[in-house]
């Protein structure tokens, strides 16, 4: 399972880029890929026009994003307690606990921001 952080969802369905035919090689590939609520709040309140979230809505619905729930909270704050400089990345972390509480790896364009993240696996493709 492939959890997609915000930066590669926008990159992927933003333009037609790398990133978009990497996310199309990947579901085609049979890789199940999830959108957390987390970043489907992420993705809404960016400036989107309507094409883009008729793409989004088409390949990940926003009625069967996952959750972030109690498992997830514990997650993200052992994590916030145990990388440095955590103040300002909440956000980062609780998509990067939502990855390790599904047993996912994380797919993101911002690969330094998860780098010092403890125990969490990036996918590799990311652009």
């Amino acid at each position: 399972m492939i959890v997609l952080d915000t930066s590669i969802l926008i990159e992927a369905l933003s333009g037609a880029g790398p990133a978009a035919a990497a996310l199309r090689r990947a579901i085609a590939s049979g890789e199940r890929t999830v959108l957390p609520a987390l970043v489907l709040y992420e993705w809404l309140r960016g400036p989107r026009v309507a094409q883009e979230l008729t793409v989004q809505e088409a390949l990940f619905p926003a009625q069967e994003s996952l959750p972030f729930g109690p498992e997830e909270a514990r997650t993200a704050s052992e994590l916030y307690r145990e990388v440095r400089r955590p103040r300002g990345r909440e956000m980062d972390l609780a998509i990067a606990a939502c990855a390790l509480s599904w047993h996912a790896k994380l797919w993101t364009a911002n690969k330094r921001d998860f780098e010092d993240i403890p125990r969490l696996e990036l996918w590799p493709t990311a652009s």
